[in-house]
């Protein structure tokens, strides 16, 4: 049984601590686009990859990451999904679901490695 603040997911004990400036980012999967839109968000470039950080704002913060305010009020998921229907309607949907996925995991990831 792990203590209140402990949770078990997929096999790995998360104690909601993990020091950012030792996360090696390109260790995770989907990591190099999660470093990218960190980036991107601090210098105000509205990129796919930012949106995909502001997509997982919420439990990249819990990881300790620290996640730049967005610079609008609009839900990032349609936002991004608008930009990747932009460059190509036919693909967006599997591309937006793809990089979900690699949002998904790099969170797990890094949850695990804490």
């Amino acid at each position: 049984m792990y203590g209140i603040a402990t949770r078990e997911w997929w096999g790995c004990r998360y104690n909601g601590a993990v020091q950012p400036t030792s996360l090696d980012y390109g260790a995770y999967p989907g990591g190099d686009l999660i470093q990218q839109g960190l980036e991107d968000l601090r210098t105000r470039v509205e990129s796919a990859e930012a949106l995909l950080v502001l997509v997982g704002a919420p439990r990249l913060r819990r990881l300790g990451i620290d996640v730049p305010a967005p610079a609008t009020d609009d839900l990032p998921e349609h936002l991004l999904y608008l930009r990747l229907a932009t460059a190509d309607p036919d693909t967006a949907h599997g591309r937006y679901n793809a990089l979900i996925r690699l949002l998904v995991s790099f969170e797990r990831a890094a949850e695990c490695a804490a």
